[in-house]
């Protein structure tokens, strides 16, 4: 775990895990997009001010879902923000756009030419985070202090719920812009993402929805979030790893202007809690529909 500064400004722990106290659930919690922690280098570096570096926050969604422990799983939440380095991207998505001096040797993904790499050009609305350039040093020094320490504690806790039950689910949190979720006159307010079945089962999905749709959302599937890098790097039903991306409309919750949270948000969470047991338990109680093939 880094301790000392780095030519990235980084400092103190890049990942909190929130253990429950006895491991009674073979879900794992995660929330790669909700760090708070700005570091001070990183700020002077940015042409924006504070609540504008925000705007690609999944603000408060670490605090939204601190209920997971009561219910016997993990919460794995990277306390670096996503404007500094995203862990919900590959490794290697490095863009040529904001290092200087760099040339990838991989194809552009759409995300890269996007300004959305694993570390970013740009926040929501595409708005430049910098002036210029950053050196290849730094930004690989993200990635050591920041992007592995995340994965590592991840895959740990999926693992270790695999080993222990013979199947896992990882359920990754995620919160979206209001506007994004719009489909003609009604707007989803959850939209889960199981990479169109590829790193969920059917029953995984299906009770998910149910869950959401019984609580009085509106709930739609893979539009027009499918599931990102985390959702495609762990899913493997093959294997008896379940993966799932949950996103949230913010407008259910936050002040999207000034990103503090409105008075609905603790009703959503009391909303949430009762989700988020039934999802602890899922693995268990679908039991074969879930494990590996």
């Amino acid at each position: 775990m880094t301790t000392a500064a780095t030519s990235c400004g980084w400092t103190g722990e890049a990942v909190s895990v929130a253990e429950p106290r006895r491991l009674t659930s073979a879900t794992v919690f995660s929330s790669p997009h909700s760090g708070r922690h700005y570091p001070d280098a990183f700020r002077r570096a940015s042409c924006l001010d504070d609540t504008t570096l925000r705007a690609s926050e999944d603000a408060y969604i670490d605090d939204l879902f601190s209920m997971v422990p009561r219910y016997g799983a993990p919460l794995v939440a990277a306390r670096f923000p996503r404007a500094f380095t995203d862990a919900n991207r590959a490794e290697d998505e490095l863009d040529p756009a904001l290092i200087d001096r760099y040339r990838s040797r991989r194809p552009k993904t759409l995300r890269v030419s996007a300004g959305l790499g694993v570390v970013p050009r740009i926040v929501a609305e595409n708005t430049p985070i910098y002036a210029g350039k950053l050196p290849l040093g730094e930004v690989e020094d993200r990635i050591e202090c920041c992007y592995r320490p995340f994965h590592g504690r991840l895959g740990e806790s999926i693992e270790r719920a695999r080993n222990r039950y013979g199947i896992a689910l990882l359920i990754d949190c995620h919160s979206m812009p209001a506007d994004t979720s719009s489909r003609g006159n009604r707007r989803a307010e959850i939209v889960l993402g199981d990479c169109y079945g590829a790193s969920a089962s059917g029953d995984v999905s299906d009770a998910a929805f149910a869950l959401f749709r019984g609580a009085g959302f509106r709930v739609a599937r893979n539009a027009p979030f499918a599931g990102g890098y985390i959702t495609q790097r762990y899913g493997s039903p093959r294997q008896g790893i379940h993966a799932m991306q949950i996103e949230i409309d913010r407008g259910l919750y936050l002040d999207q202007k000034r990103m503090v949270p409105t008075a609905n948000y603790n009703v959503l969470k009391r909303i949430l809690d009762p989700i988020v047991a039934e999802l602890a338990a899922m693995p268990l109680r679908l039991g074969s529909a879930m494990a590996a093939e």
